[in-house]
C-alpha cells in the first residue's frame, strides 16, 4: 500500500520501480500494488508521485513473500522548479475550464438535499516519552495508558486519547437557505456535556471546495479552484487515468508565495464535466497558523446516478504544536477528523418538510437518548469498523476518570487556569478577585462563592463579600438565576448589589477588580468612584428563529465621591426622593439569526452568528419609586457584525445610536466609555477618560479590521515572525440638552460635550507577537486636549493578550 504519511489516506497510481531496473508498475485505484516476480531485481525498491518526496525501502532478496507499505511525506518544492516554459500553459487551461463548470458541479446549486453523516473526531499525543512518563512521580500511577500507544508506526507511535462519533441526518435547503442536523447517536469519550456534542457533528465542518476560500480554523485559505487561483498558485498537470471508463485528469499545485494562506497537494478531475473526484490540500509551517504544524485536508466524490457529483467523504488531520522551548521534545497533538456521507437524497418534499417538523426546532437537534446508544447499535451502524486503538480510548479514558488522583490533577489545573475550585454544591472563586487595591479602599479583599449543578441543576447562586482596609466598608453582591428552559432558553434572574462601581471595563481579560488591573493604570488620572446599590429583576426569553426579548426591573442609587458631583450637589429643598435614585423598567429586542452558543453549567458563550446581529432598547424612569427621582425615556439601537474579507482578513463593524428624552444627572446620562488602563479595550475609546464626555443623544462606529500579513508578508525576518497588522478606528457624535447642561455643567467637575466637536481616535498595530500579544498605537484626532488638559495625550500605546490561530 502506498499512503500519505499525514493523513494516511491511500495514493493511486503511484509510481513504483527498482532504482536502476526497468522493472516497475503504478499502484491501483485503492492505493494497492503486487510484485509477482521469478527474482527479485535489487535490494530497494522506491515510490515517485508528483508533490512528494522520494521515498525507497529495502527489499530483502532471500525472502520469497514480503509485505512493503509506504508512508511518504509531501514535498515543499514549488512547482515553478520544474515547469517546462511553453506558449501554451495546458494546466491554466484546465483550470478556467474547471471554474467555468463550477456553477453546475458545486453540489450546493441543488435545491434541496439531504444525506447520513457519520463523524468520527480522534485526538492523539505524539513524543510520548515511555521511560520519563513510567518513572515520573506525577505520571506513574497512569502508566497503564501507554498500554494503548499504537504500535505501528514504529517511527512517530502515537497516543489515542480522545475519540468521538456522531451520526445524524444533514438537510439543506437553498432558497430560502435553511440547514437542519438532527444528531440520532453520540459517543464520547470523557465529555457528557450536550452543548459540545452539537458542535461534533456535521453542521461546523463543512467544507465546500468549490467556494473560493476554505475556512481553516479562523483563517481563510484560498482554494486551489478559485475563481483567481493564477494569483494564488502555481499549477502543473501530472497524471492522466482512467477509472471505470472514464478518463481523470491530476492537476498538482503549489502556493505562488511561502507564507501565504494556501495549499498544496493535488486534484482529480473528471475530463468531461470538470467536476472535482477527489482533492488532497496540504498546509505546513510556513502558513501563518498558530500552534499548527501540519494540516491534511481530503475530499472525495462520487457521481450519483443523474450523473451528479457528490460528497462522499471528508478528512481532515492537523498537528497540533503548543509553544515550548524544544519543539522537538514538546508533546503534540494530532487532530484526525473524519465523516462519510451515504444515503443521498435530492430533490425531495422529505427533505422541505423537516424544516416545519414542530419536533425539530432547531437547526442543530440532539435527540434524548443520542447519548445512550448501545455498542450493538454501532458495532451495526458505523460505515467502518473502529481500530483496536481507536476501540480502547473508551476503556481507557473510563478509566482515568474513575481514578481519585487523575481528578485531583484535573481540577487543580482548572482551578489555576479558570479560577473556581468546587467543593461539592458550592464552589470558591474567582481566585484572581480576592486581592487588589485602588485609592479609596486601599487594599481591598474579596471571597467569591456560587453553586455548582450538584446543588441544584436549574439553580444557579453567586454571591461574594468584600472588604477595603482604608474605607473600612463591607461591599457585597448576591444573585439568583433560575432557568425554565435551555433550548429556546428563558429565564429568570435576581440580583442585589451594593459596590464601588470604580471603572468598570469592557475587555474580557482585565477589568479594574482584577489583581493584575494595579499595575496598568495611566499615571496621573484620577481615579472616579460612585457607590452603587442596586436592586435588579429579569425576565428572559428566546425563540428558535433568534429573536429574544429581556425585561428588566432596576432599582439604583448612587453615591458619588469627590472630584465627581455629589448627592449634595444635586439635592434640592422641597424635592421629592432622593437625589441620583432612579427606577428603571427596560425592554431589550434582540435578532441573531443563526447564531450558535456553547454552553456551560448554566451560562452559555456565544460563537457568534454568520449575520448581522440588531439590538434595541427601550427603557422608562418611572419617579416615586423607593425614592426615585426621574421620569425619562431611553431609546438605543446597535447592528455589529464580523465580516470575513478573504484574502486580507475579517471586518469587525459596529454602528450604535441613542436618545434620551429627560432632564436627568449624569449618573443616568450616557457616559462616553473611556479607558483608564494601559491594557487595550475593543469597546471603549482607549484615549477617553471616564466621564469625560456626556451625551443625552449621540451617534456611533467602531470598526476594526484585521489583515493578517499584510505588507509584514514581504519583510522576509518579519514574515518568519508571523506578525500580523491591524488598524481600528472609533468616532462618536453627541450632544447634551440645554437642561441637562444646565442640570450637569455647573457642578465644578469638567464634564465636556460632543457638540460641533466629534471625538474620533484611530490606530494600527501589530499582533501574535510571541502568538499571544498584541500592541496598539492609538491617535487621538479630534477634540484635541485643551492645555489645561493634563489627564489626555493625543498618543498612546496599549498592550493586550490575544491567543488564536
Amino acid at each position: 500500500m502506498v499512503r500519505d504519511a499525514h493523513s494516511e489516506e491511500i495514493i493511486p497510481f503511484a509510481t513504483l520501480v527498482f532504482p536502476h531496473t526497468n522493472t516497475g508498475m503504478v499502484t491501483d485505484v485503492n492505493g494497492a500494488y503486487t510484485f509477482d516476480l521469478s527474482s527479485i531485481p535489487g535490494d530497494s525498491l522506491q515510490v515517485r508521485v508528483m508533490g512528494y518526496r522520494l521515498l525507497a525501502m529495502p527489499v530483502k532478496r532471500n525472502v520469497p513473500n514480503q509485505t512493503i507499505n509506504f508512508d511518504i511525506e509531501r514535498s515543499d518544492v514549488s512547482l515553478k522548479v520544474h515547469e517546462v516554459k511553453a506558449n501554451v500553459n495546458f494546466a491554466l487551461i484546465l483550470l478556467r475550464q474547471i471554474v467555468k463548470h463550477k456553477p453546475e458541479n458545486n453540489f450546493d446549486r441543488i435545491p434541496n438535499y439531504k444525506y447520513q453523516l457519520y463523524n468520527k473526531i480522534e485526538i492523539d499525543l505524539k513524543n510520548v516519552n515511555k521511560k520519563k512518563f513510567s518513572h515520573n512521580f506525577l505520571t506513574k500511577p497512569f502508566t497503564f495508558i501507554l498500554d494503548n500507544i499504537d504500535s505501528t508506526s514504529e517511527e512517530q507511535p502515537f497516543l489515542p486519547v480522545y475519540l468521538t462519533e456522531t451520526m445524524s441526518e444533514y438537510y439543506y435547503q437553498k432558497d430560502p437557505h435553511k440547514t437542519k442536523e438532527i444528531i440520532n447517536a453520540s459517543k464520547t469519550s470523557g465529555i457528557d456535556n450536550a452543548s459540545l456534542m452539537r458542535l461534533m457533528g456535521g453542521m461546523y465542518q463543512n467544507v465546500n471546495v468549490y467556494d473560493n476560500f476554505i475556512p481553516v480554523f479562523d483563517k481563510q485559505f484560498a482554494s486551489p479552484i478559485n475563481n483567481n487561483g493564477q494569483l494564488f498558485y502555481d499549477y502543473k498537470i501530472a497524471d492522466t487515468e482512467y477509472i471505470s471508463n472514464q478518463r481523470f485528469i491530476k492537476l498538482a499545485f503549489t502556493p505562488k508565495r511561502k507564507g501565504d494562506n494556501a495549499f498544496s497537494g493535488d486534484i482529480w478531475v473528471h475530463d468531461t464535466t470538470y467536476a472535482v473526484m477527489k482533492v488532497t490540500l496540504t498546509t505546513d509551517r510556513s502558513a501563518n497558523i498558530n500552534f499548527i504544524k501540519k494540516i491534511s485536508m481530503v475530499q472525495e466524490f462520487r457521481q450519483m446516478p443523474d450523473s451528479t457529483w457528490f460528497l462522499a467523504k471528508d478528512k481532515f488531520v492537523a498537528d497540533f504544536s503548543p509553544p515550548g522551548p524544544n519543539p522537538t521534545k514538546t508533546l503534540d497533538f494530532i487532530g484526525r477528523k473524519t465523516t462519510t456521507y451515504t444515503d443521498v437524497v435530492m430533490n425531495d418534499t422529505s427533505v422541505t418538510n423537516i424544516f416545519s417538523d414542530k419536533r425539530y426546532p432547531s437547526n442543530i437537534n440532539l435527540l434524548a437518548d443520542a447519548q445512550q446508544r448501545q455498542d450493538t447499535f454501532w458495532s451495526h451502524n458505523r460505515p467502518d469498523s473502529l481500530s483496536g486503538n481507536e476501540a480502547g480510548i473508551y476503556k481507557m479514558v473510563d478509566s482515568l476518570y474513575h481514578m481519585p488522583l487523575f481528578n485531583k490533577y484535573y481540577n487543580t489545573i482548572k482551578f489555576i487556569a479558570g479560577g473556581y475550585k468546587p467543593f461539592g454544591p458550592i464552589k470558591y472563586g474567582p481566585w484572581y478577585y480576592v486581592f487588589t487595591a485602588n485609592d479609596l479602599e486601599g487594599f481591598r479583599t474579596e471571597l467569591d462563592l456560587a453553586t455548582t449543578k450538584q446543588f441544584h441543576p436549574n439553580l444557579y447562586l453567586t454571591g461574594y463579600l468584600a472588604y477595603g482596609f482604608s474605607d473600612h466598608v463591607y461591599k457585597g453582591q448576591l444573585t439568583a438565576l433560575y432557568l425554565l428552559s435551555r433550548h429556546p432558553r428563558s429565564y429568570v434572574y435576581g440580583s442585589y448589589t451594593k459596590d464601588l462601581d470604580n471603572g468598570i471595563t469592557y475587555t474580557d481579560e482585565i477589568g479594574t477588580g482584577n489583581i493584575f488591573s494595579v499595575a496598568i493604570r495611566k499615571p496621573g488620572v484620577p481615579q472616579k468612584f460612585l457607590m452603587t446599590e442596586t436592586y435588579r429583576a429579569e425576565y428572559f426569553r428566546e425563540y428558535w428563529s433568534g429573536f429574544s426579548y429581556h425585561l428588566n426591573f432596576i432599582h439604583s442609587a448612587y453615591h458619588p465621591f469627590a472630584p465627581l458631583p455629589t448627592i449634595e450637589d444635586y439635592a434640592k429643598e422641597g424635592q421629592k426622593g432622593t437625589p441620583l435614585t432612579n427606577f428603571e423598567a427596560k425592554l431589550q429586542l434582540r435578532y441573531a439569526w443563526h447564531e450558535n452558543f456553547l454552553e456551560g453549567d448554566f451560562y452559555r458563550t456565544s460563537l457568534g452568528s454568520k449575520y448581522p446581529i440588531v439590538e434595541a432598547d427601550y427603557s422608562v424612569g418611572i419617579p416615586d419609586v423607593l425614592g426615585s427621582q426621574y421620569s425619562y425615556q431611553r431609546v438605543a439601537l446597535q447592528v455589529y457584525d464580523y465580516v470575513k474579507v478573504p484574502p486580507v482578513g475579517k471586518f469587525y463593524y459596529n454602528v450604535f445610536a441613542g436618545k434620551i428624552f429627560g432632564t436627568l444627572p449624569y449618573t443616568q446620562l450616557d457616559i462616553a466609555k473611556g479607558n483608564e488602563l494601559y491594557y487595550y479595550d475593543k469597546y471603549a475609546f482607549n484615549m477617553m477618560n471616564r466621564f469625560e464626555f456626556l451625551s443625552d443623544e449621540y451617534v456611533g462606529v467602531n470598526l476594526e479590521h484585521t489583515i493578517g500579513n499584510g505588507l509584514l508578508g514581504y519583510i522576509p525576518l518579519i514574515k518568519k515572525l508571523k506578525w500580523r497588522q491591524f488598524w481600528t478606528a472609533k468616532g462618536l457624535i453627541g450632544d447634551l440638552s440645554p437642561a441637562n447642561r444646565e442640570l450637569n455643567l455647573t457642578k465644578g467637575y469638567p464634564f465636556r460635550t460632543l457638540k460641533g466637536n466629534p471625538y474620533l481616535e484611530v490606530g494600527t498595530g501589530i499582533e501574535n507577537i510571541f502568538k499571544f500579544l498584541r500592541v496598539d498605537f492609538i491617535w487621538r484626532v479630534t477634540p484635541q486636549p485643551t492645555a489645561d488638559d493634563q489627564w489626555n495625550k493625543r498618543f498612546g500605546v496599549f498592550g493586550s493578550f490575544k491567543l488564536s490561530f
